[in-house]
């Protein structure tokens, strides 16, 4: 039997829906994956007949060619990942190509084929391809039946320019749109489960995803930040988080404690952290926040009290899990791959100084009065001045050097 070269195409669904501006998003989403893939035997990556074609280098052996598929599967933009081969465009090849792709699909009971040429100028239209590929993989697999409709197996068959490329395994994507085709986000990033997963969504719609965490530390331990880290660490395999800045966060939770009534201090930490998310912003010239609430789950994600904390800012606020209930949203945790790290517990600054029975249908008026005791602008400035930064694998970010506003204003947006 021939070898053939191993090849994985990458399928989108939605950038496919673009119109002159395609190439672009095309263009996204192939240097996304040849950042992610520098670990696998790939020759080169190449745009073909809207698909992102991934080439092996020849000897590539099958779990390889999976273990990359896989990778490409979670990469925001690839809607379908499929593992198959190059061949000449040559029946009697393609046939042989089929069969070696199918080989290697698993267990299955029924199949089609599903072919279509991309030129004219191969002489086979695809109803003719259908049935004479079709017809050799019944007869080289007798004890298998043919189903048009729902077949456990398809093999695919396609014809280009000036060579064909014929696959069987065939598993879905993420979706979406290719980090740092959709701007700059900066996401409020906990080491619980909805924050990760609100990050996550933002970077499959295309969006370069900046994390900042608020430790309870120094009054509480930083575990935390090591489990922020991690969840980082699962993010960065697919490119969907590009940096983490660290704020301590403890001693003005401590300080706005003491000076503001118990039932508000969950709207003023939120309040405080959306400035200092927004100074940050200006800082990587991101367009919006993202956090990862979700409506009445807590108290502090009541209607009333979501408007009082978006009130203390000025760019939007995204909150991309704000219909979605706990269930889905750890459903999407496990697809994403980080429930496990989320569900260790760690002391935060969401559960420091909580009060017993806080305020759940905020006044602007009353929170504003409130808040007008605080020293914010000096707060903020010192915050600015002592965060801690982490930068991660993301092809589609120029990191920022941060400007401390003891030496420099913050530019503006």
């Amino acid at each position: 039997m021939i070898e053939f070269q191993r090849i994985i195409l990458a399928h989108y669904h939605e950038i496919g829906l673009k119109g002159h501006n395609r190439s672009v998003f095309e263009t996204r989403l192939l240097k996304n994956l040849e950042a992610l893939l520098t670990g696998f035997p790939v020759v080169t990556i190449h745009r073909i007949s809207g698909r992102i074609c991934v080439f092996l280098r020849e000897g590539t052996d099958w779990d390889t060619a999976v273990a990359a598929s896989e990778v490409i599967g979670r990469v925001p933009g690839v809607a379908r990942v499929s593992c198959g081969f190059k061949c000449e465009r040559d029946l009697d090849e393609m046939i042989q190509a089929a069969l070696a792709a199918l080989s290697e699909a698993g267990d299955f009971s029924t199949f089609k084929v599903a072919a279509r040429r991309n030129h004219t100028d191969f002489a086979t239209n695809s109803m003719e391809m259908n049935q004479i590929i079709g017809g050799a993989l019944s007869e080289a697999c007798p004890d298998k039946g043919v189903r048009m409709k729902n077949p456990d197996v398809t093999v695919g068959v396609e014809v280009v320019q000036n060579a064909s490329y014929v696959y069987a395994r065939s598993v879905p994507g993420v979706g979406g749109l290719p980090v740092g085709s959709s701007g700059k986000v900066v996401c409020l990033l906990s080491s619980g489960i909805d924050s990760p997963v609100a990050t996550w969504k933002m970077a499959r719609r295309g969006a370069v995803c900046i994390g900042v965490h608020f430790s309870g530390r120094p009054q509480t331990s930083d575990a935390s930040e090591y489990l922020v880290d991690d969840i980082a660490r699962v993010l960065e395999r697919t490119g969907c988080i590009a940096r983490v800045y660290t704020v301590p966060f403890g001693d003005y939770q401590r300080e706005i404690a003491l000076m503001v009534p118990p039932e508000l201090r969950v709207i003023m930490y939120r309040r405080l952290m959306f400035k200092v998310a927004e100074a940050l912003a200006r800082i990587e010239h991101a367009g919006a926040l993202v956090t990862g609430e979700s409506l009445g789950q807590v108290a502090s994600q009541t209607l009333d009290n979501i408007r009082a904390t978006d009130q203390a800012v000025d760019c939007p606020v995204f909150r991309p899990l704000i219909g979605t209930d706990k269930l889905e949203i750890i459903g999407e945790a496990q697809r994403a791959g980080t429930f496990e790290i989320s569900s260790q517990d760690a002391p935060d600054c969401c559960t420091l100084f909580m009060p017993r029975s806080p305020e759940t249908h905020a006044k602007l008026p009353v929170v504003l009065e409130a808040e007008s005791a605080l020293p914010l602008e000096k707060w903020i400035d010192e915050i600015i001045d002592n965060v801690e930064v982490r930068d991660y694998a993301c092809s589609a970010y120029k990191p920022k050097k941060l400007r401390r506003r003891r030496d420099a204003e913050i530019p503006a947006q």
